[in-house]
């Protein structure tokens, strides 16, 4: 019999979640970043292993409820909790443990999970045993088991898949095996191009920016992208478009560069940005731009 389930990627913000997914995958599909909290929707992306489906769905970052945005980010964190056959706590091995221990009040349907100790490679052989003996003594732990992993360095990738696939149910595929995500092509590429945004882009100014995907020409040779870039305030507008345009040329070419990778054929980009006054805090603006159903 096959194993199929749902697996939900979980933890604090930039402990690698985004980077792990595509690390297992193969492929470049989640946005990543060195910013904490640039995950801001959930994603489902679909790993073979063994003949085994194991269905990743990446979240963002459990934190506190700040903005209108920041509560519907926590709770597309908080959904995934229950709605998942097996979780997975991304925990980053350089730090401690308080935000296992928050996580463990919030699983209150009891999901088991496997515990991921990330960025193993920035740490000593010493530091890491420590660090699982940190974890091993807390009184009210729950996990199944405790995987080292490095993405960076590729260690332990097939052990936690092995570990994934051990505590799935039995059950047919629920996807075709030849997918990688059910995300449509729209969804992706507007990841990607906010990936460019926390590339190119310092302070807050990513965090209050977005991106709408206007408009797709998808063509053999090359997809058309008409995409409109939105902030908060006409500072932050001329700060993305920069002198004589030159920050948005940059933007531009670094997003294009990620989505030609993604789909391995030419991209032509337009991008333009508009200034739209505190549309993290606007439910309207959030339900157009997909945020809130």
């Amino acid at each position: 019999m096959t194993k199929s389930g749902f697996v939900g990627v979980v933890g604090e913000p930039n402990a690698g979640k985004s980077t792990l997914i595509n690390w297992l995958v193969g492929e470049k599909i989640a946005m990543t970043s060195k910013k904490a909290n640039a995950t801001r929707k959930r994603l489902t992306v679909i790993v073979m292993h063994k003949d085994h489906q194991i269905i990743l769905i990446d979240t963002p970052g459990i934190h506190e409820k700040e903005k209108m945005l920041n509560k519907y980010m926590l709770n597309e964190a908080l959904k995934v909790l229950g709605d998942s056959d097996l979780l997975l706590y991304i925990a980053d091995s350089t730090k401690d443990t308080k935000g296992y221990e928050k996580f463990l009040a919030l699983n209150t349907k009891n999901i088991p999970h496997i515990l991921v100790l990330s960025k193993v490679d920035m740490i000593t052989k010493d530091k890491l045993a420590q660090k699982i003996q940190e974890y091993e003594t807390l009184p009210n732990k729950s996990y199944h088991e405790i995987v080292p992993i490095s993405s960076t360095a590729n260690i332990n990738k097939d052990t936690l898949l092995d570990t994934i696939v051990k505590y799935l149910p039995q059950h047919p595929y629920y996807f075709d095996p030849e997918l990688i995500s059910t995300e449509n092509i729209k969804d992706i590429y507007k990841e990607l191009i906010r990936e460019a945004l926390f590339e190119k882009l310092n302070d807050e100014i990513p965090y209050e920016s977005d991106v709408i995907i206007e408009k797709i020409i998808e063509k053999d040779d090359i997809d058309k992208v008409y995409a409109m870039i939105i902030t908060q305030k006409n500072s932050q507008k001329s700060m993305i478009i920069g002198k004589g345009g030159k920050k948005i040329k940059e933007i531009g070419m670094f997003a294009r560069k990620l989505l030609e990778t993604f789909s391995n054929k030419k991209i032509y980009l337009e991008l333009y940005v508009k200034t739209i006054p505190n549309w993290t805090k606007n439910k309207k603006m959030l339900e157009e731009i997909g945020y809130i159903e």
